[in-house]
C-alpha cells in the first residue's frame, strides 16, 4: 500500500471523525504528496492540525458533503478520495429523518458527481452492516448510498473511476460508540443502561477499519463491498468487561455499577447481518474480508462474469451475528485493552 499511495493526492472527507483520523494517520508515513481532511468541524480540525505537529502534508478545508460546489472544489486534482462523512446515530436519523437523507445519500451523490467532473482514480465509501435489511432510517440511507456508488461505475460514461464501499459492524471506541458510553455512565451514575444483554453485533477495531478503508482503495475494479470478516461480541459479556476494567481503572467498587435493561430502541434488532443470500451469490471470499460483487452485472448482461472472478466463491448463505458463536468474555477483554479503550 506505501507503493499505491507515495505521491498520489489524497482526499478524506469527514477526515476529523474516530475513523478519518486514523486513515490519516495510517496515510502519512506512506507520504502522499498531501492529503486533503474536509470537514465541517472547525474546532476539530484545530485540534487535529496540532495534535498531528502541523505536518506539512496535511490540508485542511472546512465544507460540508452536502454543498456540492464545495465538495467539487475539494476533489480537483485528487487521486483518491475517501468518503467518511455520515449521519450515523440511529436515534438522530429517525428524529432528523430528511437531514440523515441530505447528508447520507445526497452528500453522496455530490461526492460521486465530484469525482466524475475531476476524473478521480478511485472513491471510497464506508458503510454499515445496518444497510442489510434496513429497519431503521439510518440503514435505509446506507443502503441507498451503497447502491449510489454501484451504479455509477455504469452510468459515468467515458471517465474510469473506481467505485466501491466498505462495510463495517460496530466499531470499538469510536464518537458516540458504546463503550465510551458505558465508562461515562459508570463514572457519572453507577449505572448501565442495557437494551438487550442476549444482543449481538459484529465488532472492529478502529484500526481494522482504517486499514480495511485503505486496502479497498487498492483492491477494486468497481462496484465492490469489502467486508472484514469480523469477530461477534454478545452485549451482556461487553458490559460485564467494561464495568471490571472501569472500576479496577478508577478504584471503583464493582458492586455499586447497578444495570438497567431498557430495551430495544425503535429500529434496533437482536442481530446484524453482514450480508445477505444474494449478495453471497455475488461474493468472493478473501483470506481476511469477503468482496461482494454487484449484482449489477447480471443487468449488464454479464451474469456470472466479475472483475473479481478467480478467487474462491463465498458460501451462500447469510452471514448474521446470530448464526456466528459470540467470542468468549476474556477474548472480548483482550480486544478492549488491545486498544486501550479504557
Amino acid at each position: 500500500m506505501r507503493d499505491f499511495f507515495n505521491g498520489k493526492t489524497v482526499l478524506v472527507i469527514g477526515g476529523t471523525g474516530t475513523i478519518g483520523r486514523r486513515l490519516v494517520e495510517l496515510l502519512m508515513p506512506w507520504e502522499p504528496s498531501v492529503i486533503r481532511i474536509l470537514s465541517r468541524d472547525e474546532g476539530k480540525q484545530f485540534e487535529m492540525a496540532h495534535e498531528l505537529d502541523n505536518n506539512d502534508l496535511l490540508r485542511f478545508f472546512i465544507g460540508d458533503v452536502r454543498d456540492k460546489d464545495r465538495v467539487e472544489r475539494a476533489c480537483r486534482g485528487a487521486d483518491i478520495v475517501f468518503n467518511l462523512a455520515a449521519m450515523k446515530h440511529v436515534p438522530a436519523c429517525e428524529y432528523d429523518a430528511y437531514d440523515a437523507l441530505k447528508t447520507n445519500v445526497m452528500g453522496t451523490q455530490n461526492v460521486i458527481c465530484a469525482a466524475f467532473q475531476n476524473k478521480v482514480k478511485r472513491l471510497v465509501f464506508t458503510s454499515t452492516d445496518k444497510a442489510i435489511s434496513p429497519t431503521n432510517v439510518m440503514g435505509a440511507t446506507k443502503l441507498l448510498a451503497e447502491r449510489l456508488m454501484a451504479t455509477a461505475n455504469y452510468n459515468q460514461g467515458p471517465t474510469d473511476t473506481a467505485f466501491s464501499a466498505v462495510r463495517f459492524g460496530n466499531v470499538m471506541g469510536s464518537r458516540g460508540s458504546v463503550i465510551p458510553l458505558f465508562k461515562s455512565q459508570i463514572m457519572r451514575q453507577r449505572r448501565v443502561t442495557i437494551t438487550d444483554g442476549e444482543m449481538t453485533r459484529f465488532m472492529m477495531s478502529i484500526t481494522d477499519a482504517a486499514m480495511l478503508t485503505l486496502r479497498a482503495a487498492t483492491m477494486p475494479k468497481g462496484g465492490e463491498i469489502f467486508v472484514l470478516k469480523m469477530p461477534v461480541i454478545r452485549l451482556r459479556d461487553l458490559v460485564d468487561v467494561v464495568i471490571e476494567e472501569t472500576c479496577r481503572k478508577y478504584n471503583v467498587p464493582v458492586g455499586e455499577v447497578r444495570r438497567e435493561e431498557i430495551g430495544l430502541r425503535f429500529g434496533e434488532k437482536m442481530f446484524e447481518e453482514l450480508m445477505t443470500v444474494e449478495e453471497a451469490k455475488f461474493a468472493f471470499e478473501l483470506p481476511d474480508m469477503y468482496a461482494v460483487s454487484q449484482a449489477y452485472f447480471a443487468f449488464a448482461g454479464k451474469k456470472g462474469v466479475s472483475p473479481l472472478a478467480g478467487l474462491p466463491p463465498a458460501e451462500v448463505r447469510s452471514y448474521s451475528s446470530h448464526d456466528q458463536e459470540p467470542i468468549s468474555k476474556e477474548a472480548v477483554r483482550q480486544l478492549i485493552l488491545d486498544e486501550k479503550l479504557i
